[in-house]
């Protein structure tokens, strides 16, 4: 038998390695799961355990009785997700642009504003009365698409850093001396080569419109624009205040118990499914991504 090499070595330990921090990822989802389909008094008596010695569907059966409320949600937030990214990448990419072209003259200008935005903020209520009062979103899906979401100064630069060091100024040059516009650079040019970034601040957006609940808080008193996360937030408040009159409406003086725990276990297992399912699809595009092209001499 030959000795492993040095090289065979390093991947070894380094497979290793990346196959415990994979397990270390992985296990909170499993131990979620499964605690979801643990009976309550399972969960109170022996906590949470791989291996749990009693199960119960109680958790999901409660989420079925819930079903149409439930799917309304959930169709809020991919409603949301998908909209309020598809317009944040496209604001993004496209003032992003002029501030990595050195012949636009305002670039300067336009940069300071926007890496303005990430050290000072107006504030919870100056926000608050410009998007009630002014633009009048109180109630409406575009409470759960436009404020603080929809562009972000850090993605912003990131995208203008990616132009600058990942797009040769030469090729943009060629394209101008083929006689292409600006924006015929930018859309068969710039944004095609644009792709890692793009799914990057993709993923970034998406994640934090699906996980969003601070808007339908501030914005949003009726129920039918709530999306899954604040559905999540009133079921659980919900079934805690069954569970604490629960003894006072028991028969028999025998106590009612709900499953909560697992039904808040059950919850965040909808939270994430979602998640679970598109981020492998997505990921080939954060592998993939070199400027591929000519460049003229």
């Amino acid at each position: 038998m030959k000795p492993m090499t040095d090289e065979k070595k390093f991947q070894l330990c380094a497979t290793i390695f990346l196959g415990v921090i994979c397990a270390a990822a992985v296990f909170p989802i499993i131990l979620l799961v499964i605690a979801s389909v643990t009976d309550e008094n399972e969960l109170i008596i022996s906590g949470y355990t791989l291996i749990p010695k009693k199960l119960s569907l109680d958790a999901y059966a409660y989420m079925k009785n819930q079903f149409g409320t439930i799917g309304r949600s959930y169709l809020v937030t991919i409603g949301t997700t998908v909209v309020g990214t598809l317009l944040s990448v496209l604001l993004t990419t496209s003032i992003a642009y002029p501030m990595a072209r050195k012949s636009f003259r305002g670039r300067n200008v336009l940069s300071f504003f926007v890496y303005f935005t990430m050290l000072f903020n107006g504030g919870i209520v100056p926000q608050y009365i410009m998007w009630t009062t002014i633009f009048h979103v109180r109630n409406t899906y575009a409470a759960l698409i436009f404020p603080n979401l929809l562009m972000q100064a850090f993605n912003i630069m990131l995208v203008r850093n990616y132009y600058s060091n990942s797009i040769p100024e030469s090729l943009l040059e060629a394209a101008q001396l083929d006689g292409a516009a600006e924006l015929q650079i930018f859309s068969r040019v710039v944004f095609p080569l644009s792709v890692p970034v793009v799914a990057t601040i993709c993923l970034f957006t998406g994640l934090t419109y699906w996980n969003s609940w601070t808007n339908a808080l501030y914005y949003v008193t009726d129920p039918k624009y709530f999306g899954i996360q604040n559905l999540l937030m009133r079921i659980m408040r919900n079934i805690e205040y069954l569970r604490t009159g629960a003894s006072e409406m028991a028969a028999e003086g025998q106590a009612v118990t709900l499953p909560g725990n697992s039904i808040r276990m059950a919850l965040a297992f909808i939270g994430i499914l979602p998640i679970l399912i598109i981020y492998p699809m997505a990921q080939k595009y954060f592998i993939k991504g070199v400027v591929v092209g000519a460049v003229k001499g």
